[in-house]
């Protein structure tokens, strides 16, 4: 059987994925409880931390909900086929190419598979600058680490997981209500 069950309920195979089988509800869920780091660092910090740090990220530097909302849904994709440290993914040619074509239609699912090449790499180094935060203040050996530029401090404490999936959800639907 090449099908997955989704916390909303919803069974499909997630390499024959459509628009129709994203769901916020489930990538709210989902990141709400995959942990960063592949589990190693300092406590319990979520995926779907890391991306309302993002969306909040842009919003400090004067982005449009478009884009703030491009930065909360990034790593949607990890939602249906989970999240895997950036030094074996960058192995993972088949992983990769899985992981794209289920963010394409998380960018459809939400009116974003029109991002220009310039809005990809602008959630990009978004991710990145928050990332570059996350290892100097999540993980052991990295106290020292330079920091981007940001225009505002992420939130990495530890949450429950309950109140990041609320928030990620209020989040999502705001932007996509001020969007229209």
């Amino acid at each position: 059987m090449n099908t997955m069950d989704t916390f909303s309920g919803k069974r499909f195979d997630p390499l024959k994925i459509s628009r129709e089988d994203i769901s916020l509800t489930d990538i709210a869920h989902a990141l709400s409880l995959l942990c960063r780091g592949g589990g190693h660092i300092r406590h319990f910090y979520t995926v779907g931390q890391h991306s309302l740090n993002c969306a909040k990220e842009a919003k400090a530097r004067g982005w449009t909900a478009r884009m703030q909302l491009a930065c909360l849904l990034h790593d949607g994709a990890e939602a249906y086929i989970s999240d895997i440290v950036r030094p074996v993914k960058v192995h993972l040619d088949l992983y990769r190419k899985i992981e794209k074509r289920v963010m394409e239609k998380v960018w459809e699912k939400f009116g974003l598979s029109d991002l220009t090449q310039e809005e990809h790499k602008q959630w990009r180094l978004v991710d990145d600058a928050v990332l570059d935060y996350e290892l100097k203040y999540l993980m052991t050996g990295h106290e020292s680490r330079v920091l981007s530029p940001l225009c505002s401090r992420p939130d990495v404490s530890e949450r429950p997981w309950k109140d990041v999936e609320e928030e990620f959800t209020q989040l999502a639907e705001a932007l996509i209500k001020e969007r229209g």
